[in-house]
């Protein structure tokens, strides 16, 4: 599965209902405190219900909502690229479809409703019959669908499984199911198992956030190995051979004790009465002091919370990449989801572009999707123009857009790191000042715009003097850097000529 569609309503800073569409790789930029990181943390919470990295508590209420005293967060999801098949009761396969699970759109839409901040209800959003008979077959117990189809003389090949007998309810009352949009309750009685049942087939969600510690301190940061001989030490099957080991020792030991103290009291059976041998439980053995060592090491042998932040924050990056694949393949999870809060942090330029092909690569991977969150135009830039999702505020209320606001009439990353994070770049103004030219407006553009004395440089070494508009001051001073007869142009200048070239564009589309 993957998320096609996230509905956010009462979290943090999201207050009305928020709606979010996915790609198999989403970025989603915009200023601090927009409200980026908030999203990765509503699917931490959907996807591992406070077991994750998130935990939820009453200020994560919206406070507008609580003004209101709407302290209900709602937190749903849209799957598509759904199993074929699945088992929701015993061994019996069926289908989303053949129980009407899914809506109008044909995907699993799930619904967690978490009141006063509290534990989730879930329900499913699906078109489903209403038809009394029909309405709650999920609920029904095998004795009580038996007892429908007998009442009805309903022809059923299996009255032993649950999904045959559901099916065959179905099929008998045919178009007068009377289908409608129902918000089905999955977490009381039966249907309850059928949610832990769909949970299986649901991705797996690992959450890197931007602010995780990266000092000395840091167990991870100390190395990732110490951190993964704890993980699998945890695992049962080695925990029993473990203990078996123990065992064994201790069952040796006790025989060697044994007959050193028989002997003992052969010679002296007073010192030998004040003796016991002392072996410590199995379960107070520290095994993971015996590979406390274990270390990732340059060729130099520094250790890697010695080495730069960017190094450490790379590897640990990838670190987590190879413990979500590892946990992915342990339980059997069909699909996992990468969010990476700003994979930028401590980044050099080039390592940046590295990274952000790297996760392209990752999202194209089957049963793979990424999402990141960024404050970086060079990680823009790598991306097309269907992964971007700007944040920003109109007015009070947030927005999230599919696709670029198409102010300019040609598509531009400079002009998402533009509305994104306000960035002002020489490649953005050539960029305007090129279009303006290319579309023979430049003298249009030109009028009435006050000028300003800019000095030439021509070949021979000779100046001469011009009057030129700002926009054109600017762009000589980009293009001839050689030039330094000039007083450079100011971050001000930069942005008034850009803001003149944005708004003159505009008027003409």
């Amino acid at each position: 599965m993957k998320i096609k569609r996230l509905a956010i309503k009462n979290f943090r800073g999201y207050h009305g209902e928020t709606s979010i569409e996915f790609e198999d790789l989403t970025a989603f930029v915009g200023k601090n405190d927009i409200g980026k990181s908030s999203i990765m943390e509503a699917l931490d919470l959907f996807f591992n219900d406070g077991k994750g990295v998130i935990k939820l508590d009453k200020d994560d209420v919206n406070i507008d909502a609580r003004g209101v005293e709407d302290l209900e967060i709602c937190i749903s999801i849209c799957f598509c690229d759904l199993p074929e098949r699945i088992i929701i009761d015993a061994t019996n396969e069926t289908s989303l479809a053949a129980e009407y699970l899914l809506n109008p759109n044909n995907q699993l839409e799930v619904i967690k409703k978490y009141p006063n901040a509290g534990s989730a209800k879930v329900f499913i959003r699906a078109l489903h019959p209403t038809n009394p008979f029909c309405a709650d077959l999920l609920q029904k117990r095998d004795s009580e669908l038996r007892q429908i189809i007998e009442s009805n003389q309903i022809i059923c090949d299996d009255r032993t499984r649950n999904a045959v007998m559901r099916n065959s309810i179905r099929q008998y009352f045919g178009d007068n199911l009377q289908l409608d949009i129902a918000e089905i309750d999955v977490t009381k009685g039966d249907t309850k198992s059928i949610w832990e049942k769909l949970q299986k087939y649901l991705p797996l969600y690992s959450l890197f956030q931007s602010d995780r510690k990266n000092s000395d301190g840091d167990n991870e940061v100390q190395d990732p190995l110490k951190e993964a001989v704890k993980e699998i030490l945890h695992d049962e099957e080695l925990q029993r051979v473990l203990n078996f080991v123990a065992a064994t020792v201790e069952t040796k030991l006790r025989e060697v004790s044994a007959r050193t103290l028989e002997k003992l009291r052969e010679m002296s059976p007073d010192i030998a009465s004040t003796l016991n041998p002392v072996i410590p439980v199995a379960s107070s053995l520290k095994w993971g002091d015996v590979f406390k060592n274990v270390s990732i090491t340059s060729d130099e042998n520094i250790p890697i919370n010695k080495r730069g932040s960017g190094s450490k924050r790379l590897i640990l990056l990838n670190f987590f990449r190879a413990e979500v694949e590892r946990r992915q393949s342990e339980i059997n999870a069909p699909s996992v989801i990468y969010a990476i809060e700003e994979p930028e942090t401590s980044q050099h330029s080039e390592n940046q572009k590295k990274l952000i092909k790297a996760l392209i690569l990752l999202a194209a991977a089957n049963n793979t999707q990424v999402l990141i969150t960024t404050h970086s135009a060079t990680i823009v830039k790598q991306l097309g123009f269907n992964n971007i999702r700007i944040i920003r505020m109109d007015n009070t209320q947030k927005i999230i857009e599919n696709t670029l606001p198409n102010q300019l009439p040609y598509p531009s990353l400079n002009e998402v790191n533009y509305l994104a994070f306000s960035e002002l770049s020489e490649e953005y103004h050539n960029e305007l000042y090129g279009y303006i030219v290319e579309q023979g407006l430049l003298e249009e553009y030109s009028q009435d715009k006050s000028k300003t004395t800019y000095i030439r440089l021509l070949r021979n070494g000779v100046t001469r003097t011009e009057q030129k508009i700002m926009t054109e001051y600017i762009r000589h001073q980009i293009h001839h850097p050689e030039n330094t007869h000039n007083v450079h142009f100011t971050e001000n200048d930069l942005r008034t000529s850009i803001e003149d070239m944005r708004s003159f564009i505009q008027s003409k589309t």
